[in-house]
């Protein structure tokens, strides 16, 4: 019974901080949109890594890219999980974000 007791308060420890270590976590999006697929999506995934960087956060898991084609450009929407680590950078919009 006593190692019952204590299962059931390790479990609630570790469901206690894995509820604590997600409150920090968020999903992160970023467009791009161009002539072509390529530079649309390109435009978007490296987008996506600036504002996480820029927000002082970490990507935690797969990058998640959608496509729509339009009469004449592409438009490319990539989100990802991301955690904080670190205090935001001063960033200029997605594309340039000064070294800290």
């Amino acid at each position: 019974m006593r190692s019952l007791k204590l299962g059931l308060a390790v479990t609630a420890v570790v469901c206690a901080l894995s509820t604590t270590a997600q409150a920090d976590c968020i999903r992160v999006g970023a467009l791009g949109e161009a002539v072509t697929h390529d530079i649309a999506e390109l435009f978007s995934t490296h987008g996506l890594a600036n504002v996480i960087y820029g927000q002082g956060r970490a990507g935690k898991g797969p990058v998640r890219t959608t496509c729509k084609a339009g009469s004449t450009t592409t438009t490319c929407q990539s989100s990802q999980t991301a955690c904080k680590v670190t205090t935001p950078k001063s960033c200029l919009g997605a594309w340039f974000c000064f070294p800290s």
